[in-house]
This record gives structure tokens, sequence and C-alpha cells, in this order.
């Protein structure tokens, strides 16, 4: 066929109309419409609608009891400004730094010990067993917690006693209590980072391991070399889910010490709640959130630009 015809071809096909969609094509499209219907409306009225919400909120003062009042930026002004949010901001940098260290640390480890010594029906045992406290309630969780680390007559301080060491206050001092409330957060959290390790384990090709071998590689000169860069879009999406939900932790500080003693363990959604629910000063709220917000996606964004060096896909 010459190039003549090819071109004809074209102009004709070009010119000519689309096929009218029959009616399997409409009913298939409305079926499909109708399954993602509840999801964008979800995303919408639980997602969108807030989000946009809480921006406008932020440049008002607002009580619930009397009508909004217009405040420009005097609400981002007061959150600079303030020192109980920029001490909230603080603990919650800190905690997130070595809540998310400790998490994807201690996952690691069993995820590499578990995935390699052990045999197939205990290894989905230990999987279960390290899972079940996510699902559990974070609040229900620790309040138990708060018992186990009561100074007086807590199980923690009982168990060390019994090797020499001296009751600890974890709950009331300053020095301790954001330990606590970290080593709580990581023993239910760790959990999902284990299960995302054991599956991308479990997708790197045996073959690669065993030229490595060949090769001398052995032990943690071979998990350096080989396992960590293979596993690093796993740790990406670890790490950046692990920080999201730990700069947005609630449960475990207010429960365990209520943000104290002083302002030593208080996070900024407890700062967010307590001017909210607490004080009625909902514009005040809404601009702490949104400022968390954008720390949120400048993390985000940070993590996603420094993967471009240190993330290997196969």
């Amino acid at each position: 066929m010459t190039t003549t015809q090819h071109r004809a071809e074209a102009k004709a096909a070009v010119g000519k109309p689309e096929p009218r969609p029959t009616a399997r094509d409409r009913g298939s499209r409305l079926l499909a419409t109708l399954f993602l219907a509840p999801t964008v409306i979800g995303v919408l009225v639980f997602t969108v609608v807030p989000i946009v919400g809480s921006v406008v909120l932020s440049f008002f003062h607002w009580n619930v009891i009397d009508p909004p009042t217009f405040a420009g930026t005097d609400n981002y002004r007061e959150a600079f400004t303030d020192d109980t949010v920029r001490v909230s901001f603080a603990n919650t940098l800190i905690f997130m730094f070595f809540a998310v260290a400790l998490q994807m640390l201690l996952a690691l480890v069993l995820a590499l010990t578990l995935n390699n010594r052990l045999p197939s029906w205990l290894r989905s045992a230990f999987r279960s067993a390290f899972f079940f406290p996510l699902v559990l309630s974070a609040a229900s969780i620790s309040v138990v917690m708060k018992y186990l680390f009561n100074q007086e007559f807590g199980v923690i301080n009982w168990l060390l006693g019994h090797v020499g060491i001296d009751p600890i206050p974890w709950l009331t001092s300053e020095n301790s209590a954001m330990a606590a409330v970290v080593l709580v957060y990581v023993w239910q959290q760790f959990g999902f980072s284990f299960l995302l390790f054991i599956g991308g384990l479990n997708n790197i090709p045996k073959e690669i391991h065993e030229a490595a071998s060949l090769d001398g590689a052995t032990g943690i000169r071979k998990h350096l070399a080989v396992t960590l860069p293979l596993l690093s879009p796993t740790l990406l999406v670890a790490s950046v889910v692990g920080i999201i939900n730990a700069l947005q932790v609630f449960e475990q500080p207010y429960v365990l010490t209520d943000g104290g003693p002083g302002d030593s363990t208080r996070t900024v959604v407890m700062v967010i709640y307590q001017s909210a629910f607490e004080q009625l000063r909902f514009g005040e709220a809404s601009a702490v959130g949104v400022l968390l917000f954008a720390l949120i996606l400048a993390v985000t964004a940070l993590q996603f630009r420094l993967s471009r060096r240190f993330v290997h896909y196969q």
C-alpha cells in the first residue's frame, strides 16, 4: 500500500463520525457512575467541604452562639504569637521524629527477622499478633496503658523493681512523659509498617539475594547493599503514612497525660480540640488546623522530593 493510500485512509477515518453508543454502553456507564457516586460524594462531603470550611472559618471569630464576625488574619497572628501553639508544634515535631523512627526501625528489624528464620505458619501467627493492636481503639489502649505506666501500682514499674530500678514517674515527669506517649503510640502503630515491609520483602526476587550471596555479600552487608535499596519504595510509603499519622496524634497524649505535665506533651490536634470544643473559639482552632495542614503538605512534599534521590524502583 502506497503512502498516498495511507493518507487517504487517514483522512477518511478523521472525517468518519464516531459510532453512537449502544444501550449496553450507556448501561455500563450508568452502572460505573452508580458505583463511584458513594465514594465521590463521601470525599466531597467529609473531606473537601470540611477543608474549605475550615479555611474560610479561620478568617472569622465564631463561638457557635453568636454570628461569625470577620477577623481577617487575626487568628493566624494569634496562632504565631501564642506560646501554647508554638510549644504544641514543637512537641508534635519531636513526637513525630522519635515515634516514626522507632516505629519503622522496630517494624523493619522484626520483618527481616521473621521473614527469613521462621516457618510460614509461625510467620502468619506473628503477623496477626503484631497487627492486632492497630484494629483496637487508641483511646481504650491508652486507658489500659495509663494503668500500666502508673508510678505507684503500674505493672511496668513493678517489673523494673525486680531488677533493682526505682519507680519511674512515667506520666508525671516532663522528662519521661513524652517517652511514655511515644512507646504507647509505637506499640499500637508499628504493625502497619511491619505488614508493609513483609509485603515488600516478599516482592524482592530470591535470585537477587542468591546473586549477592555468590558475590560474597552476607548478613548486614547484604541487607544494606541489596535489601534496603529494593525495599526503598515500601520505606517511602511507610514513612509518608507514618509521618502524616504522627503529626495528627491526639488520643494517646490526651488520655495518658492530658498534655501535661505542663505543656510537655500537648500536641497540635489537642490545641485544636481544646480551642474549638472547650473554649468555643472555632475561628482560632480552624487557623491552627490550616497551619497543621500546611505543615503536613510541606513535609510530604519534601519526602517525595528527596525520594527522587533515595528511592530505587526495580
